[in-house]
C-alpha cells in the first residue's frame, strides 16, 4: 500500500492513535523541534529482509491525535535501521527552523536533514579505519549535553565516539569480549555500553587509560 494512502485512526477506548505501515517497523524517533509548522515529526524504520529499506516521516498533530504520512520525506535506507534519533537540542539554530537533523545506524552511521519538503543526506560516518566498509552498527546515542558528539556500538566489540561537526573520531574503544548491542550517555563525556558477554560497562573519557584502539 502507497504511503499517501496511509491514514492513522484514533481509538477512543483507550486515546490512542495509529498509523498502519506498509512495512514491518523495527526503529522510530520522535522530533523535539517544537516549529508548529509540522506539528511534531515521527520517524519510522522498516525491517525488510533485503538491502532497500525506508524510513518514512510522519507529522503528528497533538491537537487532533491524527498523524499524516509525508511522502515527500519518506527516503530509502541501506539494511535495516538499527536506530534512529532526531538531534537531542532544543535551542540550536538548527531547531529554529523546519528543519530536523536525523541520524540513523546500520551499517553506518548517518545522518540527514530533513527539511519541509526533501530530505537531504548530509554525512555517512565510517567506523573502520582500514577499509571502506564499517562492521554493522547495533545501536547509537546522541550526547544532549554536547550534541556534537554521537557515540555508536558495533558488533565487532567497539564503541566509537564521533565528532559530527568536525567528522572524526573522538576515541575507538575495545569494550568488551562480544558484540556490544547498545549505549547511553551519562554526562558529556561519560558513556554506558551492554554486550552479548553479559556485562554493563561505564565508562570516561576523561580518563586516559582506557584501551583506545
Amino acid at each position: 500500500m502507497d504511503n499517501s494512502t496511509q491514514e492513522s485512526h484514533l481509538r477512543s477506548d483507550n486515546n490512542s492513535v495509529t498509523y498502519d505501515s506498509p512495512h514491518p517497523l523495527y526503529a522510530m524517533a520522535f522530533s523535539s523541534n517544537p516549529n508548529p509548522q509540522h506539528h511534531q515529526r515521527i520517524a519510522v524504520g522498516s525491517f525488510i529482509e533485503e538491502y532497500t529499506n525506508r524510513v518514512d516521516i510522519l507529522s503528528f498533530n497533538p491537537d487532533t491525535l491524527s498523524i499524516k504520512p509525508q511522502p515527500s520525506l519518506s527516503f530509502d535506507h541501506p539494511y535495516p535501521p538499527t536506530k534512529l534519533m532526531f538531534h537531542p537540542a532544543t535551542h540550536s539554530s538548527l531547531q529554529k527552523t523546519s528543519s530536523d537533523l536525523l541520524a540513523t545506524s546500520g551499517d553506518y552511521l548517518r545522518l540527514w536533514e530533513v527539511r519541509e519538503n526533501s530530505v537531504e543526506a548530509l554525512s555517512l560516518f565510517n567506523n573502520s579505519k582500514t577499509s571502506e566498509f564499517c562492521a554493522p552498527l547495533t545501536s547509537f546515542d546522541w550526547n544532549e549535553i554536547e550534541p556534537k558528539r554521537i557515540g555508536t556500538s558495533s558488533i565487532d566489540t567497539t564503541c566509537t565516539i564521533w565528532d559530527i561537526e568536525r567528522g572524526v573520531v573522538e576515541t575507538q574503544l575495545i569494550a568488551h569480549d562480544k558484540e556490544v548491542y547498545d549505549i547511553a550517555w551519562g554526562e558529556s563525556r561519560v558513556f554506558a555500553s551492554v554486550s552479548a558477554d553479559g556485562s554493563v560497562r561505564i565508562f570516561d573519557l576523561r580518563d586516559k587509560e582506557h584501551s583506545t584502539i
